[in-house]
């Protein structure tokens, strides 16, 4: 029976005081450690908790109140927001995602919005591409094609040549969205990782044609590359049976390069 499991991706450790206080209590929130509606303990507790001063307490909330985690009442506290308040696209937000576990919940919502994007930047690239973007796309195939399925060197490249179709597309707000989302996307790779031959042969074919849709400049044929290539994603994490994995298993979401 196939069941599902916490992935844990460990991601940069806050250098600040009050930033680290915030990516704790933030990875405490998105882990359910605090429900949403629920009342965090009184500064006197929380300042004792972490060993810190009250402004960096009070920084530390403010931060998580304007990514949408936290809301403070008068004579009530500060209180867990709602899920559907947490601002997805907030770099940290990610990021403390990643340090708190994402299942298989998170991967199919991340799937979806690289549905609702991806695909058309794989038809803008079509139009838009350079000579430059088209090496890069090549590089990355080529990179692909070099390392093991399951290694962090195969995910890295895959996400590379996703970044790389973004900023081919030239829409500005495409490109930014690839890297706000590049450490969830390379979570999602080295957890859908094509570990068998037939697998890895179905991904370095469909990561092909997108390349080569792009460069023939066939926007129809890219775009629906690209579909198939996140619904297959899609299916090998639906497929996958997993246990929680640590962190410290686990190569940092820094690894590699993407550009």
């Amino acid at each position: 029976m196939t069941t599902s499991r916490i992935l844990v991706i460990p991601t940069r450790r806050a250098h600040s005081n009050h930033a680290e206080v915030a990516r704790s209590i933030g990875v405490d929130i998105i882990a359910g450690r605090y429900a949403e509606g629920t009342r965090l303990p009184g500064d006197a507790e929380m300042i004792a908790m972490f060993g810190v001063s009250r402004p960096v307490l009070r920084e530390s909330v403010k931060t998580l109140v304007a990514k949408g985690l936290l809301t403070t009442k008068a004579r009530v506290g500060t209180v867990v927001r709602e899920r559907v308040a947490w601002n997805m696209f907030d770099a940290d937000v990610l990021a403390w995602h990643l340090d708190a576990g994402i299942d298989k919940r998170f991967l199919n919502d991340l799937a979806e919005i690289r549905l609702a994007v991806e695909p058309r930047a794989a038809m803008l690239a079509a139009a838009q591409r350079s000579e430059q973007d088209l090496s890069e796309l090549r590089r990355c195939m080529e990179r692909m094609r070099l390392e093991a399925s399951d290694s962090v060197g195969f995910a890295d490249a895959d996400l590379a040549l996703h970044v790389a179709v973004a900023r081919a597309s030239g829409n500005l707000f495409m490109r930014s969205i690839g890297h706000v989302i590049e450490a969830a996307l390379r979570a999602s790779f080295l957890l859908s990782a094509p570990v068998e031959p037939e697998d890895r042969d179905t991904v370095l074919l469909w990561h092909q044609k997108i390349v080569d849709a792009i460069a023939a400049g066939d926007a129809t044929t890219a775009s629906e590359a690209m579909v198939y290539v996140i619904h297959n994603g899609m299916r090998r994490h639906e497929g996958t049976v997993i246990e929680t994995v640590p962190a410290e298993a686990l190569p940092s979401a820094e690894a590699g390069e993407t550009s």
